[in-house]
């Protein structure tokens, strides 16, 4: 279905509240991430791999699509923090397998609890009827257009 039109386009702000609805998450991660030295985007690193098992950085460039080489500068920061180590596979030496280390696992065992302070700070002005449709649309569009991510996480439904 077309809803936009070049003479409407003007007065489409779906991109920009999108984008700003991204960002404002990110901040509010941030904001509830520095007390524990870690950032918002280091936190979805984290927590992908906790929570879905995602161990190798070709996965999670997928996941959180980044290109390699920021994901390096990442994994790199992670591990300086002692949060995370590189070992190689024991299958494939070629490919590098990330594992929590006891500081990152300790950590990680945390972030539900704080990602959910997050996500109601962000979604507190919202009734659940409200959060509930938003929900739905966004799983609608982003299925719709096949995100593999989506799919995977939450399926067709």
């Amino acid at each position: 279905m077309k809803h936009f039109t070049p003479e409407n386009f003007h007065n489409c702000h779906l991109g920009l509240l999108l984008g700003r609805a991204a960002i404002l998450k990110d901040r509010i991660i941030d904001t509830h991430m520095e007390p524990h030295g870690i950032t918002a985007a280091q936190f979805k690193v984290l927590i992908i791999m906790a929570q879905f098992g995602v161990d190798t950085p070709a996965e999670l460039c997928r996941n959180l699509s980044l290109d390699s080489g920021s994901m390096t500068r990442m994994l790199d920061r992670l591990e300086q923090k002692h949060l995370l180590a590189r070992k190689r596979s024991e299958q494939d030496r070629r490919q590098v397998q990330l594992v929590l280390t006891a500081d990152g696992q300790r950590l990680a065992d945390m972030l539900p609890q704080i990602g959910a302070q997050a996500l109601n700070q962000l979604a507190g002005v919202l009734e659940p009827g409200e959060l509930q449709t938003l929900e739905y649309i966004l799983k609608k569009i982003l299925i719709a257009a096949g995100d593999p991510i989506t799919l995977q996480r939450v399926g067709t439904q």
